[in-house]
């Protein structure tokens, strides 16, 4: 199988002042048929500038680019003219057209590509059923919610049939019911119109819920990318770490720590949960067989493609020999961290208990 999108040693400059800006520095990433690709990033990583080089908005300085087995790089305008036919992109600000309706805004790239008005009309009336908008047909964009405008910019999108879509920030200007609804719907374009999608991203809520791969970008490079739960499971750099940090909300802050010290007595630690390891089934089997007491007083866990990811705290109560076993047991299967008490917490926690 041929790849949808391939990048190799992809940089661009642009002039600043005296000195160029390297906005992308030799990307190389490759993302397949089917998938849907996760770009994420902070503001001013290079992702937008990533994507603009995709669909050959942004000219690169080096580097080759191959979007559906055509090359973009070294091209005219000219000869990139069919080959952005097949790329659909969707806006962050919606970018429709206030003075044409809804269903004039699905059929204005049909126009521009020469339908007739026979086909023009049937193809609208079949992706507003598709986004579920039949009924919005003759509104206006400021008529509508965000979320249905947004899916009017994707049935707009989807218009030509392209065989790429890309979503630039697509969810970033809607409330979290929203965003889920129209994450729902870029799920159904990729399963059920077998379309590649392309998501640009500051948000990895938005990736863990929508992607299959991810590619993470600091400073114009992808500095980690792979499988989205691979990542999450073992993320190696600390832009990335951050990220998920913000996704996951499953360990405890260092002020959470010193209320939890104050409340349990016991030892406390948090063990990760993966889908090889650290299960709730596992704790309970190695809790049983060392003779521990174990309680949960902080955590998370979230789902992946299916996949448990996330982490437990507990507070663990028993001898220390059997609670050190349990630990150097748990450490073969998972990570564990022990939150190690300083002097005098003892008594404080065993304070706070008797109140």
């Amino acid at each position: 199988m041929t790849a949808m999108v391939s990048l190799r040693n992809v940089s661009k400059e642009f002039t600043a002042g005296a000195a160029p800006v390297r906005a992308v520095d030799n990307v190389s990433l490759e993302i397949q048929r089917g998938d849907v690709f996760g770009i994420i990033g902070y503001s001013g990583a290079g992702k937008s500038t990533l994507v603009r080089l995709i669909n050959a908005l942004e000219t690169a300085t080096s580097g080759t680019i191959v979007v559906d087995d055509v090359p973009v790089t070294g091209r005219t305008e000219r000869e990139l003219r069919p080959a952005r036919a097949r790329i659909g992109f969707i806006f962050q600000q919606f970018n429709l057209l206030s003075s044409r309706t809804v269903a004039g805004n699905v059929a204005y790239p049909l126009r521009v590509a020469r339908w007739s008005k026979e086909r023009r009309e049937a193809r609208v009336a079949e992706l507003l059923e598709f986004v579920g908008l039949s009924d919005k047909a003759r509104q206006y964009p400021d008529q509508l919610s965000g979320g249905q405008k947004q899916r009017v910019g994707i049935a707009r999108a989807l218009a030509t049939s392209p065989a790429l879509l890309l979503a630039d920030e697509a969810t970033s200007a809607l409330d979290p019911e929203t965003t889920r609804d129209v994450l729902d719907l870029l799920r159904r374009v990729n399963t059920e119109l077998g379309v590649t999608i392309v998501v640009i991203s500051h948000e990895m809520s938005v990736v863990s819920y929508l992607c299959n791969r991810v590619a993470v970008m600091d400073e114009g490079r992808v500095v980690e990318q792979g499988d989205v739960y691979d990542i999450f499971a073992s993320p190696q750099q600390t832009v990335t770490r951050r990220f998920i940090s913000t996704a996951l909300h499953d360990r405890p802050s260092p002020d959470v720590i010193e209320r939890l010290r104050l409340r349990h007595p016991g030892r406390i630690v948090t063990v990760a949960v993966r889908d090889t390891g650290g299960s709730g089934t596992l704790l309970t089997e190695r809790l049983r067989a060392h003779g521990v007491d174990g309680s949960i007083v902080y955590g998370g866990i979230t789902d992946i493609g299916a996949r448990p990811i996330g982490s437990l705290t507990l507070e663990l109560v028993g001898a220390n020999t059997d609670i050190d076993a349990l630990l150097a047991s748990l450490r073969e299967q998972t990570d564990v961290v022990e939150y190690e008490r300083e002097p005098g917490h003892q008594e404080a926690a065993l304070q706070e208990v008797a109140r």
